[in-house]
């Protein structure tokens, strides 16, 4: 910035001992001035540099951000700002007012599965990087982040169940569901489970529904048809009659519902249940319990598969409004970097889907971070077009009725769909 700073003074400078001088030689002088500060700012094909950008972080999280806002000023003299702005709603509805009003970010955060809604309404771009940028990242982060086969931002932090156990319970994780399954059955006596998962919460659920060969929308090579739901085809069928058997022959009634999850979690802390499928975020809560926890991918399923987990990518994404779309771009090619991703996961511990970082010793040597890094790679981004807000609610009432047993599979799962597919015709008509 010093430089293109000197370079405008020598200019102005210029201008005025050239006052004298003929209007055609003036003319020539001064289109060859302009010509040398475009090149001076530009960069390898580049626009010319603005003074400053935007970005939007989630709260508690800019002490990760600032070390790679340091280094990017560093290396491209282009200051950069950044506020923290609650990541899951409060950005999105925030740049609906604050991005045509001029005053919003060049770059923000925000959950993959929002990514369709903001491209509906405007809000953010789509972005074009090298492929060099692409390698780095998983696969299922970019698709996280690709909405009609089109990509729209860089993804940073990666988060998905995975097998949490009490070591003082359980030597080690099982490497099959069939042997969690045995382990459980000789375990669980009165107030004492051998494993626990909120299996009638959708979320939790598609894991075994998609494992058995059920999926939400059709995927076409990065296009999800909407038309296209796979939610009670046989492998769903059969995801759910698995999910059936174990509610009627393990789990307690108690965590089924609205309080399943606090009660899981309850009985889990107080040293009663070896096992449960949960996410990183409840991995502080049961050491402060003090619960010796060890971690894991989840077991396989008996067909074979991997347990296909939803998985939540937090992403950056460049705002439909910004001035600066490519300098934008560049920036949050910069925050996601191998070296930037790293210095995120020491600061925050949200873990990045940088391949080269999985195996580095400060994500391998750490259980928790090793394990989830490992089931994102089996797991499946949560659609992220806006039909997916019709899916929830069919899907819990299917799965509680069939987790009650009061339903067979197949019948619960044929009427969630009926009702998905009508509420997506009513509130998302096909233009």
């Amino acid at each position: 910035m010093k430089k293109a700073v000197s370079i405008f003074s020598s200019l102005a400078l210029m201008t005025g001992v050239l006052a004298g001088c003929g209007p055609g030689k003036e003319a020539t002088q001064t289109k060859n001035n302009e010509g040398e500060k475009k090149a001076a700012t530009a960069e390898n094909g580049m626009p010319p540099k603005p003074e400053k950008l935007v970005v939007w972080e989630d709260v508690k999280r800019g002490v990760a951000l600032e070390p790679a806002i340091k280094a990017f000023e560093q290396k491209y003299g282009i200051k950069v700002e950044y506020k923290e702005v609650e990541m899951a709603t409060k950005q999105r509805d925030q740049l609906r007012l604050d991005g045509p009003a001029g005053t919003g970010p060049d770059v923000i955060t925000v959950p993959h599965d929002q990514v369709g809604q903001l491209v509906t309404e405007g809000l953010i771009r789509e972005i074009n990087v090298d492929q060099s940028v692409l390698d780095t990242f998983t696969e299922s982060s970019l698709k996280a982040e690709t909405y009609n086969g089109k990509l729209y931002g860089l993804p940073k932090a990666v988060e998905t169940p995975v097998f949490i156990y009490n070591k003082k319970l359980m030597d080690k994780a099982p490497a099959t569901m069939d042997e969690l399954y045995q382990f459980s059955k000789d375990f669980t006596k009165g107030d004492k489970y051998g494993f626990l998962a909120l299996w009638d919460n959708f979320y939790f659920a598609h894991g075994i529904i998609a494992g058995m060969g059920g999926y939400v929308f059709k995927d076409n090579n990065g296009t999800l048809d909407r038309n296209d739901i796979g939610l009670n085809n046989e492998g769903a069928v059969k995801g759910t009659e698995y999910i059936q058997k174990w509610y009627k022959e393990l789990f307690p009634k108690g965590i089924i519902g609205e309080n399943g999850g606090s009660t899981m979690d309850g009985l889990f802390n107080e040293g009663k249940v070896a096992s449960v499928m949960n996410g990183p975020w409840a991995f502080q809560g049961m050491r402060d319990a003090g619960i010796d926890i060890g971690v894991a991918p989840m077991p396989t399923l008996p067909n074979g598969e991997h347990v296909k987990t939803f998985m939540g990518v937090k992403g950056w994404h460049v705002s439909a409004f910004s001035k600066n779309p490519e300098w934008a771009t560049k920036l949050i090619e910069f925050l996601t970097n191998e070296e930037n991703a790293k210095k995120r996961f020491e600061l925050t511990r949200e873990i990045p889907p940088v391949k080269s970082l999985i195996n580095d010793p400060l994500i391998a040597n750490d259980e928790g971070a090793k394990a989830v890094a490992i089931q994102s790679q089996y797991a499946v981004p949560m659609p992220n077009i806006p039909e997916m807000a019709e899916v929830w609610g069919p899907m819990a009432t299917a799965l509680q009725l069939v987790a009650n047993q009061k339903t067979e599979p197949k019948k619960a799962l044929d009427e969630a769909v009926k009702t998905i597919k009508t509420n997506i015709e009513t509130n998302h008509p096909s233009k």
